[in-house]
């Protein structure tokens, strides 16, 4: 315990040498990589887009996740929350994003993805007067529903990738289950070993799929050695029915970055997170897309893969994260090495994202539980994640409402937790004879 006060990684601030934080760094990145390429990959296919500019827009994701990522690092003005996270193309996006792209093209996705990045910006700057909408209550409720709302995505991870022709099959079964092994067995020692066991278990994964047979470089053969990142590949269309929809699911995705920050400040920080802290983040996520926009990508939000590992390993230097994000921008400058991610099986990262997802759960519980909860507070928990997390789960009990209401509600289980915890926690009445309250006092 000892050991690990004095040593800086567990620090926000302070010196860690290049080649300690490197590793550290990148397996922050491995962490999300798949992720990150994902959404455009899916959008790219159901619009039908040529391989040229789909890798031309992965590439471009590389490049603004970086640079996003720095913003939140090193905050500016009053962007960044100076907290250790890592910024993403976001895949809560992919719906809406599939269905503006159906109807009026990509043009208009990018430009309402520029407005809505505006409009993020804007909720980000007047946080602090909301503040009471988001007591802890609330953002560990968030936290908790952002954790499970992940874990399918992690069994997806695990068994190969949702809609594989061989999902499920079994060497992508044993690829995730050697990955969780290396781990576990990594943690149990001291060190670098343990501080980069998701890093450890990633690589071993990896190399097991390789002599297994089960990765095809011939995308990584043909990638360009050196490539610069393409500026507006894809021209900005306005319209305001795509402007609207994607406002809305900005409202969304400022909920899941309130969660995500807290859950960074809670389980690397064992605090909550301020006031000053939550307005840089959302303002960040907000100029991040922005700049996604601007480069043809969708848009970009804190990682909740990032921030699960964050919890595992404790390590919240911002050089160790820094130095992931330089890493990342160079992927932008080199398609080969972008390829190469690319090309890791999904089990590989499925056994590390069933832990990492699984702790984002546990900081949220422990988030809820840092005092007791008085009876007011158990209704808020019961019926939060009861109707948020279960209609998130079963989308079809609101098929019969109108459309507007799906595809706001149904298809994400954190905005539903929110919603209803953020109404009852304010007409609720609050108990002063509550027993607990009394015994606190």
């Amino acid at each position: 315990m000892e050991e690990r006060k004095k040593d800086t990684i567990y620090e926000l601030d302070g010196r860690v040498p290049l080649k300690k934080a490197l590793p550290l760094g990148i397996q922050h990145i491995l962490a999300m990589f798949l992720g990150n390429v994902s959404p455009l990959i899916i959008i790219c296919g159901m619009l039908q887009m040529s391989g040229a500019l789909k890798m031309t827009l992965i590439q471009n994701a590389m490049f603004v996740a970086g640079v996003a990522t720095l913003i939140q690092l090193y905050p500016f003005w009053k962007i960044g929350s100076g907290l250790p996270i890592v910024m993403g193309t976001s895949s809560g996006f992919i719906g809406t994003a599939k269905a503006i792209g159906a109807a009026f093209g990509y043009g208009a996705l990018m430009g309402a993805s520029f407005v809505g990045g505006l409009f993020e910006m804007v909720l980000g700057y007047f946080i602090k007067p909301l503040r009471k909408l988001f007591p802890p209550v609330v953002t560990s409720l968030v936290i908790i529903s952002i954790g499970l709302s992940l874990l399918p995505v992690g069994i997806n991870y695990f068994g190969g990738g949702s809609g594989a022709a061989d999902f499920g099959a079994v060497n992508h079964l044993a690829v995730g289950t050697f990955v969780i092994l290396v781990i576990l067995i990594a943690k149990q020692f001291k060190g670098a070993i343990n501080n980069a066991s998701i890093l450890i278990g990633i690589v071993a994964g990896y190399l097991l799929a390789i002599i297994l047979g089960m990765v095809d470089f011939t995308q990584v053969v043909e990638a360009d050695w050196i490539a610069l990142p393409s500026f507006m590949p894809v021209g900005f269309d306005f319209n305001m029915q795509a402007i609207i929809a994607m406002g809305i699911m900005f409202i969304a995705t400022t909920v899941e970055t309130i969660g995500d920050t807290s859950g960074v400040a809670n389980g690397g920080l064992n605090r909550e997170a301020t006031d000053k802290e939550l307005q840089g983040s959302v303002m960040a996520d907000g100029l991040g897309s922005v700049l996604g926009s601007i480069f043809g990508v969708l848009p970009n939000t804190s990682f909740s893969q990032n921030v699960g590992l964050v919890a595992v390993t404790k390590v919240v230097n911002r050089f160790v994260i820094m130095t992931g994000a330089v890493f990342l921008i160079l992927c932008g400058f080199c398609p080969k090495l972008s390829a190469l991610f690319s090309v890791m099986p999904q089990s590989v990262l499925g056994g590390a994202a069933v832990i990492m997802f699984a702790m984002i759960l546990v900081s949220g519980i422990q988030s809820l539980t840092r005092k007791p909860l008085t009876e007011r507070d158990g209704l808020i928990v019961a019926l939060a994640i009861g109707l948020g997390v279960g209609i998130g789960n079963v989308p079809a009990v609101l098929a019969q409402l109108p459309s507007w209401v799906g595809n706001i509600f149904a298809q994400n289980g954190i905005i539903m937790t929110f919603v209803i915890a953020t109404v009852l926690n304010l007409v609720l009445p609050k108990d002063k004879e509550d027993p607990k309250q009394i015994e606190e006092a």
